[in-house]
């Protein structure tokens, strides 16, 4: 190679000269820019040039004037080499590289026409220093868009991308070392090692979308040919989805309002020093929806959620908005309420896109489900797995219903029909429809009552809670046969569940050695518990168990204290009846006192001839007792008694 000389070229308004004592004898024109420069350094060094020059022998006009069209990076690259066919150095940068290589290809700078051409140098920098270094490997991917066709051809488009996904799953703090891997070199205290010698540098572990940022600076074209790159080469579907969303968070401002919490991690060196691309937003959505995987997590469906409001705001085809719709439809039961708010952008009146959600509904009931949860807990998998998805969207729709019932233009078959969609089975309580609906009649205060309750029939007022019974009954609001209805129900419930909380606690405290078998104790609690117990735990009632579990001693204290109250009570009544019946039948005194166990005194002995005449028993002798003593007696009984009627 010819030794380094100062630049010769100069500018002159829209054309380059260079600085020789000759005049030229070829001019070049790249984009528009003229070249005036000389035949020999060219044909010396270019082989489509001094191809071009043989055929034009048969001219003999001292100056030849070309055009080169589509010159791979433009007049900037075929400036530099220009430089290189005179001799003057030049300088291989990342961002540089694939369009020197390209117009080096173009030109056919082969070593054919020269030893060490432009060719073989940029092959081996691109090979030894791009593609074993990040920050130049992205550089030099975002600099060849002005020569994508012809780096596709070269392959070394492909290389690029290949080494870009190698190096995603490479700890980032190995970039730029001598090696790619830490296999042997690594020393057994965890620091790296370059030819056995320890360089106190430690293995740090590094974020696993520490490279979001980089490649987010790449056109939707060359970015949609990293991810399918990316995934052709096994990369965890979890960290392409993560890429995808950061890339259109960033270039799609609707996105905001599901914007994650700015992360708090150092942006890499790369990312100072990249321009970011412009892009289509249209475009780039439908192209985002593509390249989004197959899978379902909580903040994956949310941010699904977020790509259909923008989706229905930029107007994408319809086949964008049903691939979104479907998607969201799979993973319903992950999704949030508040992010079904999807504003209506069309001719309706109603603040909210409620078809929208209505076919993302009968998306979820006709899909088979088959997505499969992203494995790190970063992207908020389902928190309690448990619970049936039928019930948790059913729960999901009963507060979208509850949100969207406030909207005056919200047409009762329209929330009617929201509600109506899912089956029975999914609601084991109508409390969140019973709320809707209040709601919806609070804000409508119109509707008739024949209205109210054609909406009110979407009410199963036997699956209500004794809450719900409470405040449904006092509810103006609601129609008169609905409330009748909802006071039945609630006393239905009251019942059953009082009756449940009755035979738990005879069954639990039921002796199992006194004639009674264990497994005839269980049967009976099996029987009578299985019905009242789901009633007990639906309305609350257990926490009433417990308590009345604590009171059973109290309580068989009471029953037999009220079973002896029950006892004197109905032995006084039948002295009572006694009583009466004698004052009616009996006048005399002497028979009364009778009565109570008194003697009459003894008079004439007319008495006493006819007590020794009479064949009957002897009768007992009388105690002498004042007379005084046995009227004040009788007195007292006869005040008993009138004491009782009257306590009766």
């Amino acid at each position: 190679m010819a030794p380094a000389k100062l630049s010769g070229f100069c500018k002159q308004g829209n054309d380059w000269l260079y600085n020789a004592r000759l005049p030229s004898d070829i001019t070049i024109i790249v984009d528009g820019v003229k070249f005036h420069l000389h035949k020999f350094p060219l044909m010396s060094k270019c082989g489509k040039i001094a191809c071009m020059l043989e055929e034009m022998q048969s001219i003999h006009d001292r100056t030849f004037t070309t055009k080169l069209e589509e010159f791979p990076g433009g007049s900037d690259t075929f400036l530099f080499a220009a430089k290189f066919c005179y001799g003057i150095q030049v300088e291989f940068t990342a961002r540089n590289i694939i369009t020197v290589y390209c117009a080096a290809d173009y030109l056919e700078m082969t070593d054919e026409y020269g030893e060490d051409n432009l060719l073989s140098k940029a092959e081996s920098f691109f090979h030894k220093n791009v593609l074993h270094n990040w920050k130049d490997c992205v550089l030099a991917l975002q600099s060849c868009e002005s020569c994508m066709p012809r780096a596709e051809k070269l392959h070394i488009l492909q290389k690029c991308l290949n080494a870009v996904s190698t190096m995603v799953c490479t700890d980032p703090s190995l970039f730029g070392w001598p090696m790619m891997m830490y296999g042997s070199l690594q020393s057994p205290g965890g620091s790296i090692l370059w030819n056995g010698i320890n360089t106190g540098a430690k293995i740090r572990s590094a974020e696993s979308d520490w490279w979001f940022e980089d490649i987010s600076y790449f056109s939707v074209g060359l970015f949609e040919r990293l991810i399918k790159t990316m995934e052709a080469r096994g990369i965890r579907s979890e960290y392409l989805a993560g890429a995808v969303m950061y890339y259109a968070r960033k270039f799609l401002p609707g996105l905001g309002r599901w914007q994650s919490r700015p992360s708090s991690k150092a942006r890499t060196v790369a990312s100072f020093s990249l321009i970011p691309a412009a892009v289509d937003q249209r475009d780039l959505l439908e192209n985002i929806e593509k390249l989004l995987p197959k899978k379902k997590g909580k903040s994956f469906c949310r941010f699904l959620l977020g790509l259909l409001c923008v989706a229905s705001i930029l107007g994408v085809n319809q086949t964008c908005l049903d691939s979104l719709e479907r998607r969201i439809g799979m993973q319903l039961e992950l999704a949030s309420f508040d992010g079904l708010l999807i504003p209506s952008f069309s001719n309706s009146d109603t603040l909210y896109d409620t078809d929208c959600v209505e076919r993302i509904i009968h998306h979820f009931l006709s899909s088979e489900s088959g997505l499969t949860l992203f494995s790190p807990p970063s992207l908020d998998l389902l928190s309690s797995p448990s619970f049936e998805p039928l019930r948790k969207v059913a729960r999901l729709i009963d507060n979208y219903l509850a949100e969207v019932a406030s909207d005056v233009n919200l047409k009762p078959g329209k929330i009617r029909s929201l509600a109506e969609v899912l089956p029975d089975s999914s609601r084991t309580l109508h409390d969140g429809l019973y709320r809707a609906l209040d709601i919806y009649f609070k804000a409508h205060p119109w509707l008739s009552d024949r209205e109210k309750e054609v909406l009110c029939n979407i009410i199963d007022y036997g699956k209500l809670s004794i809450d719900a019974c409470a405040h449904a009954s006092q509810n103006k609001r609601l129609p008169l046969r609905v409330v009748l209805q909802v006071l039945f129900f609630e006393q239905l419930h009251l019942r059953a569940a009082l009756a449940g909380c009755l035979n738990v606690l005879e069954a639990e405290s039921a002796p199992t050695g006194q004639g009674i078998a264990p497994t005839e104790i269980a049967g009976n609690v099996t029987a009578t518990g299985e019905t009242s117990q789901r009633i007990v735990q639906r309305d609350g009632w257990v926490t009433i168990v417990r308590e009345n579990q604590v009171l059973k001693v109290d309580m068989e204290r009471m029953r037999s204290r009220v079973g002896e109250l029950e006892d004197k009570v109905s032995k006084i009544k039948l002295e009572m009846k006694k009583v009466k019946k004698s004052r009616n039948s009996l006048s005399s005194p002497c028979i009364v006192a009778g009565k109570f166990g008194c003697k009459p005194l003894s008079k004439s002995s007319d008495s006493q001839t006819d007590v020794v005449g009479s064949t009957g028993p002897t009768p007992r002798p009388s105690f002498e007792q004042p007379h005084s003593s046995r009227h004040s007696g009788h007195r007292k009984s006869l005040s008993l008694f009138r004491d009782l009627t009257l306590g009766s």
